[in-house]
């Protein structure tokens, strides 16, 4: 077995685990078995429990093959361009992680000082600054932020309903639990009326989410066995998935309508984004919805049996001029095989913050991340976290309770927020970054990710407002470090090795 071969396979050992065992998604900072996973069963009928596991094996089974056999073919620069992150990840990653933690983190010593409440960067030098740093461009728009499923969902059903031309839909998972169906069937019913719909899903994240039930899902439903399937059963949807070679996957979750408003942000389609989970997502309109269909044609190109010569010209074709002209200055961030704009703009926010930094994340397991908002406390700036009492991976939630007590260690105010939080928003001095990157290496240099920025004075505020004042209300603070299991420790290890 080559090298290639045998990295694909540890990489999907993972996913082909959870899909035999049908792995429990829950996991609490407030337990110290964190990095245990819990297998449940959901339902009464054992022999349907048994065709979903052969039909998860099945589907693990094809995308081991794609990955290693179809994805050098079709998709020969970025199946190479996945395969150099992947090793920049792993080999840079460990050596900067054994900086940190043994030279630069150590190093931090001494009384923490008081807060400042210095005068916060200047945001018209911070935003040339970006310009540099990022080697992208603002662009204009507006924002309206749409906090939990309710707000979200409510506004997606209606949008889908008045849609008079297309729909491109870009998500990480689409389940099959009751819930998903129900927006499945009205995208099916819109195709059918002669919209245009296409829908792009995450193999590896879509496959194991469809093994895991919601604990408040009805006993009743049936979930279907492939929901690229579903969709396009007795329909016109066009359905794509990304095939995840070197582990790489397209976390990110936008949907465009007609070209002219978009919906970006952390919410995948399910029935835990809907009901159960605190999360976030921006409805956008304006010129930058230019942008956000670019990215989705480029993504929908590249997806396709042409892979690479596809997206060549899908990215020689040009953005599209729909939308409208209206707004204040917005820019698009993203996540490309080890080149990270959300990465680069959000560690210098970190340097640069004068003021204060406010972040809520469901994962922390980034080490420079952690060394810098330590470096940021020390200097005098009010740093905030605001992490989930409960998260939907037990090895995750190992990291975050070292994340934590590093966190407390170097003064930084740590906030539990009640239940499982995965909204993905940060604000340093004025400057907000939101969308579906987490604080974790896959997220910051593996993922396709897409974040917005701004420092709009009115959308910044209203992120105050509608996020984090109200999550910081909600929330407990933890001032005294959590126990950390030498079990955890290992597991926080692994976790920073691997993802």
């Amino acid at each position: 077995m080559n090298t290639l071969t045998r990295t694909t396979s540890l990489a999907l050992i993972s996913a082909l685990s959870a899909t035999i065992f049908g792995c429990s998604s829950t996991a609490t900072i407030e337990t110290e078995s964190d990095y245990q996973i819990d297998v449940t069963h959901t339902g009464p009928d054992e022999s349907y429990l048994v065709t979903r596991r052969i039909a998860g094996v099945s589907q693990a089974a094809l995308l081991y093959t794609r990955s290693v056999h179809v994805e050098p073919v079709v998709r020969p620069f970025s199946y190479l361009s996945s395969g150099y992150s992947l090793v920049l990840k792993s080999v840079g990653g460990a050596l900067r992680r054994r900086a940190i933690n043994t030279l630069q983190m150590p190093a931090l010593t001494g009384d923490i000082p008081a807060i400042t409440y210095a005068e916060e960067m200047n945001i018209e030098e911070w935003e040339r600054k970006l310009d540099r740093i990022t080697g992208t461009k603002q662009d204009r728009g507006t924002i309206e932020f749409l906090v939990d499923g309710e707000q979200y969902f409510d506004r997606l059903e209606n949008a889908i309903l008045s849609a008079a031309e297309s729909i491109d839909m870009r998500t990480y998972i689409f389940d099959n639990d009751d819930y998903a169906v129900a927006v499945a069937d009205s995208l099916k019913s819109r195709a059918n009326d002669n919209v245009r719909v296409r829908i792009m899903i995450d193999t590896l994240g879509n496959m194991q989410a469809m093994q895991v039930d919601s604990e408040s899902m009805p006993e009743s439903h049936r979930a279907p066995l492939s929901m690229a399937m579903y969709l396009q059963l007795d329909s016109k949807v066009k359905v794509r998935t990304w095939a995840n070679a070197w582990f790489a996957g397209d976390h990110v979750k936008t949907t465009i309508f007609d070209g002219e408003v978009a919906f970006v942000g952390g919410m995948n389609i399910g029935r835990e984004y809907r009901y159960e989970w605190h999360d976030l997502m921006m409805e956008v309109r304006g010129p930058i919805v230019n942008q956000l269909q670019f990215e989705s044609d480029k993504a929908w190109a590249r997806a396709s049996p042409f892979g690479d010569v596809a997206n060549l010209f899908a990215f020689l074709k040009g953005k599209p001029n729909k939308a409208g002209n209206d707004g204040y200055p917005i820019r698009v961030l993203r996540t490309k095989n080890f080149d990270s704009d959300i990465y680069r703009a959000q560690m210098a926010a970190i340097q640069n913050a004068q003021s204060y930094i406010l972040i809520e994340n469901a994962y922390f397991s980034d080490d420079r991340t952690l060394f810098e908002l330590a470096r940021a406390r020390r200097r005098g700036v009010d740093v905030r976290v605001i992490m989930p009492a409960v998260g939907n991976h037990g090895t995750l939630q190992a990291s975050n309770r070292v994340a934590i007590n590093q966190m407390l260690e170097h003064g930084i105010r740590v906030y539990r927020y009640p239940g499982m939080s995965h909204v993905k928003a940060a604000i340093f001095d004025g400057w907000a970054c939101m969308g579906s990157a987490n604080f974790d290496k896959m997220s910051l240099k593996i993922n396709k990710e897409l974040n917005l920025a701004t420092s709009d004075e009115s959308a910044v505020s209203a992120l105050m407002a509608q996020v984090f004042i109200p999550d910081l209300m909600a929330s407990e603070e933890i001032t005294s470090p959590v126990n950390v299991s030498l079990a955890t420790k290992l597991a926080e290890v692994i976790v920073d090795e691997m993802l």
